[in-house]
């Protein structure tokens, strides 16, 4: 007896065709995005500058966000725990835990990072770019908190962390 399985396409993008944001402080190369499996995924590899900060403490409600450092280092929030992972760590964190990350001090980080529910997160990067660059109002990123599973929070661990580096 055969079960009835539904197949989904191979996802496969050549490194000189992944789309590319640039912000001032970090480069991301969206890799990609499988919206047709189950639950889908989204992965991309974001290069951060000596000092660059890459995300505020933030949780998802869905998703579980994994991180490889490839190269250098980058200084993590866990829940209220302050960490750096360097060339070969991975992270996962699961969801509603709160977290951040930043280049550590003193380096550069090469990362590859992958969710495992597809939430349009490149259309987030997108838009992220943007505000980055001022080309977009901060106000965006808070009004799609829902649409990208992203919510803010504030974290005294990560702020004295910060201010440290």
């Amino acid at each position: 007896m055969t079960k009835n399985r539904t197949t989904f396409p191979p996802v496969l993008t050549r490194h000189a065709d992944a789309e590319t944001c640039v912000d001032p402080s970090s480069t991301m190369r969206l890799l990609g995005e499988g919206r047709h499996t189950d639950g889908g995924f989204t992965s991309y590899r974001s290069t951060f500058a000596e000092g660059a900060v890459g995300a505020p403490a933030h949780f998802h409600t869905k998703a579980t966000e994994l991180f490889f450092v490839l190269g250098g280092a980058l200084c993590v929030l866990v829940g209220e725990e302050v960490t750096v992972l360097r060339e070969g760590d991975f992270l996962s964190v699961p969801p509603h835990t709160p977290h951040a990350f930043a280049a550590a001090p003193g380096f550069t980080a090469d990362v590859l990072f992958v969710f495992d529910r597809h939430m349009d997160r490149f259309a987030y990067l997108r838009l992220l770019g943007r505000v980055m660059r001022g080309e977009a109002d901060p106000k965006e990123i808070a009004e799609s908190a829902e649409r990208f599973d992203n919510h803010y929070v504030e974290s005294a661990a990560w702020r004295d962390a910060l201010k440290v580096g």
